[in-house]
């Protein structure tokens, strides 16, 4: 008799064998055979899927009761699970029980899934409809067991009801997005949901009233933890909240009406195409289907609307960076030819023509194809073609997924993986399969191009390019004839020039390139010769854009990206031309040269509501437990949006005030996302902090912004100067599974926010953090709260830090613990002080800086320190700090800014000084700054002759005299 594995190919059969007898030690059960399971078929399924063989080697006994009530062999039906889960929630009577329960729920559902999906015993419909049944039904379960507890606890919520009007008690409404709305759903696929209720109003017969906001956002809170946190047991499925409005930073419930206005006054062209999915999974289905029914105009216009095209388009080319920048190609969801590609061609037809063709208002894709086939919007060999194409691929992407029950849509490197999912997907070899998907991604991404892809891409035309170019570059003419052309051609130092090319062509990195590298680099080098002579200073130039070009030998994917864009080519050129710095920021990340490819964005920097929008849409294929993955988003994110504030000054777009303004926008919204970021992790790992009356704590943690940033100053190369407090109650703890002291948590908060800020990656540096003026300095405690914070300023503080209050603002966090920062400000800033000891403390802290930082003495004729010395900026930063400490008591009013160039103004309002004397200063101040905004691009320092700005520093040192000497 052969062995059961006999039939598997040999590296499955090797890994099977291995493996049998610590999974059976007594031989294969034989109530796997009374269930229509054979020997073979278990050897195939542990050949196929690891987590399979785990399963069966650690939760035996659980199998075998769940097989012995429903063979593998039934399919996997939405009656059988909701029954199935009434059993195990049946005993439940606490919260504990409940994840237990659900988890354990979990294991038997995926085993069984997984099973008959990779062993082709079930279709892709089975698999997808199965999977998002499990979800709805966990969702709803999971709710139906918390809400009465929470209405026993909080009291129930009551309001107006959505389809009567009348006052009617209320239920939350949870929305499904993207494939579990589409009943779509991965074996192992995260959700993404929204929380919503139907109207304002209070709970009722509870120990006190709760906003019905409260109530739902505390309940979404234990819904999510029942769901997503993991335990002893696993996790049920990892949740995504990131869809709601304002993304993490917004309410984590909101009304039907909140909900329909920010649809209706802000929602994007993203969200749109997300909602086109949504559906509701769990919670009151009646009045969930009021609210679908009020967004629908949001999502389907009643014209027939082509912007969707540039939408989606400008969506892929974003999916597309991240291809790149993180080396997807081989990723069958995102990469070229893949599942999103699919997905766009559907739904762009959704959103054009769905208000006036109902039919397209559905949510399946496969479903959707056929009404596409149907209207004759799409030829039927197209449809077949994508259709095939969409099995094909989400049938692979089962496969990937359930070797080990994990997220990913990566192809399998290593042979053992490659096996299992070729013989998953029916082949005999990886090759076999590998063609066939090939095959189906070509002509995925040719209906893609065809259908979305409509613009023009224009190619490289080297038909203008000087003969010369090819001729240097590639040694046809002697050194003679090479310097003579570079000469001619307006570059400044052709020897250096020379040597500089030759030093690269002839160079060992150069030599070993493999034949297509080295063909890309002989076209891209004359078309940058080409254009570098239209430029002031070609050698200058060509110095600055080899730093690139060195970056990218051996990724000419890049020069490929240039030849065909000459666009970008000028753009590069121009931009390297005029700074340094920006030549030094593309060769350490090349990936920004994607931004140079629309020169419209590239000068016109994004405000910050948009810079939200961006960050957001961004982050939100990335799970925030990816740290890593974060971590490198954030930092391409802060640079590229700093090279388009860059750009943008350099042309002369934007003047010194919006630089600063666009630069410390940029560093807000990075933030608040690590905000969210830090605190999403530690939350999974600990729960949520409590505050004093037992409720959770929506963070009720800020980030304090000082020196540039709290003065919204912020130059390239600034660090950040800051200070975190809270607001939860120190005495207590966390509620998760695993509890901490609540000061431990926000200490923990801390350090992790200062770590993905500060932790040099691949990509660099986020920011340079500075915590130096946090409460008792260095020694102090990293996160203080409010009180200790309030109470220091009041008792401890040494008049420097007051004057550092003074440029001080809430930057990132919990609204409520900012506008509480804001009042202790405000206070501290009021106080009375006596003029003469304010002063005479003020001039010495500014002598003591001066000594340290300005020129030495010795110095002083030859160099002038913009910001140190005197007649510097500091000067004038002293001067309105100590006319802020010593007038807010009598104009309040004065610290309703934290930057100096407002509070000059105000100061001037209030007749503090002459108002000639404070436009004068804000010019001067503004002169000071713009030159070192400037000699920063051009990687200079802020010492600059000796005798430079004399009017300006003479000015300065006669207010310095009226002010801080009479």
């Amino acid at each position: 008799m052969s062995e059961p594995w006999a039939s598997l190919p040999t590296a499955l059969a090797k890994e099977v064998s291995g493996c049998w007898k610590a999974v059976f030690p007594a031989g294969a059960p034989a109530w796997f055979a009374a269930g229509g399971v054979s020997e073979a078929d278990l050897a195939e399924a542990l050949g196929r899927s690891l987590f399979l063989r785990q399963t069966l080697d650690r939760h035996l006994n659980q199998i075998q009761s769940a097989l012995l009530k429903r063979p593998l062999t039934e399919p996997t039906t939405e009656v059988w699970l909701r029954e199935r889960l009434g059993e195990y929630l049946a005993p439940v009577d606490s919260e504990p029980g409940l994840h237990v329960a659900l988890r354990q729920y979990r294991r038997e559902v995926q085993f069984r899934i997984i099973w008959r999906d990779l062993m082709r015993w079930a279709g892709l419909e089975e698999t997808m409809a199965a999977t998002s049944a499990f979800a709805d039904i966990a969702i709803d379960g999971a709710l139906s067991w918390l809400y009465p507890r929470a209405c026993e606890e909080f009291g129930t919520p009551w309001g107006r009801d959505p389809i009567t009007g009348q006052d009617a008690r209320q239920n939350m409404v949870v929305l499904g997005m993207g494939k579990l709305g589409g009943r779509e759903l991965n074996v192992s696929s995260d959700i993404d949901l929204i929380f919503a209720f139907p109207s304002k109003g209070e709970t009722r017969g509870g120990r006190r009233a709760l906003d019905n906001q409260q109530f739902f956002v505390r309940l979404g809170q234990r819904l999510i933890q029942a769901l997503d946190q993991m335990t002893a047991d696993g996790f049920v499925f990892r949740v995504d909240m990131r869809l709601r409005p304002y993304g993490q930073s917004g309410a984590l419930a909101l009304s039907f009406a909140a909900l329909e206005t920010y649809y209706q006054d802000q929602g994007r062209d993203w969200e749109r195409y997300a909602m086109v999915k949504a559906r509701v999974v769990a919670g009151d289905q009646r009045a969930g289907e009021a609210l679908m029914e009020s967004l629908r105009p949001f999502v389907y216009r009643k014209y027939i609307d082509f912007s969707a095209f540039e939408s989606l388009r400008s969506m892929k080319e974003m999916i597309s960076r991240e291809v790149r920048r993180k080396g997807l190609e081989n990723n069958i969801k995102l990469g070229s030819g893949g599942i999103r590609e699919i997905e766009f061609v559907v739904q762009a037809f959704q959103l054009i023509r769905g208000g006036r063709d109902r039919e397209l208002q559905q949510r399946e894709l496969l479903q959707i194809l056929s009404e596409l086939e149907a209207l004759e919007l799409l030829p039927s060999r197209v449809v077949d073609e994508l259709r095939s194409a969409y099995v094909f691929l989400r049938n692979l992407e089962h496969a990937l997924q359930g070797v080990e029950d994990r997220q990913t849509q990566i192809l399998p490197e290593d042979d053992l993986s490659c096996a299992r999912i070729a013989r998953i997907m029916g082949h005999d070899g990886w090759a076999e399969c590998l063609a066939e998907l090939n095959g189906h991604r070509a002509r995925v991404a040719r209906h893609f191009a065809d259908i979305i892809a409509t613009e023009d891409q224009a190619g490289s035309d080297d038909s203008g390019v000087d003969d010369g170019c090819y001729e240097l570059w590639l040694s046809e003419m002697d050194e003679s004839a090479a310097l003579d052309w570079l000469k001619s051609s307006g570059f400044e130092d052709p020897e250096g020039s020379y040597r500089r090319l030759a030093n690269l062509r002839d160079g060992r990195t150069v030599q070993m390139l493999q034949t297509q590298g080295r063909k890309r680099l002989n076209q891209f080098v004359p078309l940058l010769l080409n254009a570098l002579k239209d430029v002031e200073k070609p050698s200058e130039t060509l110095e600055r854009v080899l730093q690139l070009v060195e970056a990218i030998l051996r990724r000419t994917a890049y020069m490929v990206l240039l030849m065909e864009n000459p666009g970008a080519m000028t753009q590069l050129v121009r931009l390297c031309s005029d700074s340094p710095w920006i030549a030094r920021l593309l060769a350490e990340t090349p990936l920004l040269l994607d931004e140079l490819l629309n020169a419209d964005s590239l000068y016109s920097p994004p405000a910050k509501r948009e810079l939200q929008d961006d960050l957001r849409q961004q982050m939100l294929r990335i799970p925030y437990e990816d740290l890593e993955d974060q971590m490198e988003a954030l930092r391409y994110f802060k640079k590229a949006h700093v090279l388009r504030v860059a750009a943008s000054e350099l042309k002369g777009t934007l003047p010194l005030m919006k630089v600063s303004d666009y630069l410390t926008w940029i560093a807000e919204v990075v933030l608040d996302h690590v905000v969210d970021v830090a605190f999403s992790n530690l939350v999974a790992r600990h729960g949520y902090p409590r505050r004093a009356d037992g409720s959770a704590c929506n963070t009720d943690f800020a980030i304090i912004g000082y020196g540039k940033l709290g003065g919204i100053e912020l130059g390239y190369t600034s660090d950040l100067d800051l200070v975190f407090v809270h607001q939860a109650d120190p005495q207590l703890t966390t509620d998760g599974e695993k509890p901490i002291d609540n000061a431990v948590f926000y200490t923990r908060l801390g350090q992790r926010i200062v770590h993905i800020l500060s932790t040099q990656t691949p990509s660099g540096q986020l920011y340079e953090v500075d915590m130096r003026l946090r409460p008792s300095g260095n020694s102090g405690l990293l996160v203080s709260t409010l009180q200790a914070f309030e109470k220091y300023q009041q008792e401890d503080a040494w008049t420097w830090e007051h004057q550092a209050l003074a440029r001080a603002r809430g930057v990132a966090g919990c609204a409520e613990t900012l506008q509480a920062f804001e009042r202790i400000r405000h206070q501290i800033l009021c106080r009375p002080r006596e003029k003469n000891a304010l002063r005479r403390e003020v001039s010495e802290m500014r002598e003591k800086m001066r000594s340290t930082l300005g020129t030495p003495e010795a110095s002083r004729g030859s160099t002038f320190h913009i910001k140190h010395d005197h007649g510097g900026i500091v000067d004038i930063e002293f001067m309105v700090q100590y006319l802020m400490l010593t007038w807010c008591a009598g104009h309040p009013e004065l610290t309703q800014w934290s930057d100096n160039i407002r509070q000059m103004e105000e100061l001037g309002r209030a007749g503090v000084l002459p108002v000639a004397d404070t436009e004068r200063l804000r010019d001067v101040f503004i002169t000071l700054r713009s030159t070192i905004h400037r000699r920063a691009l051009q990687n200079l320092n802020s010492q600059v002759d000796g005798g430079a700005f004399g009017e300006e520093r003479a000015y300065i040192e006669s207010m310095w005299q009226k002010v801080m000497t009479r």
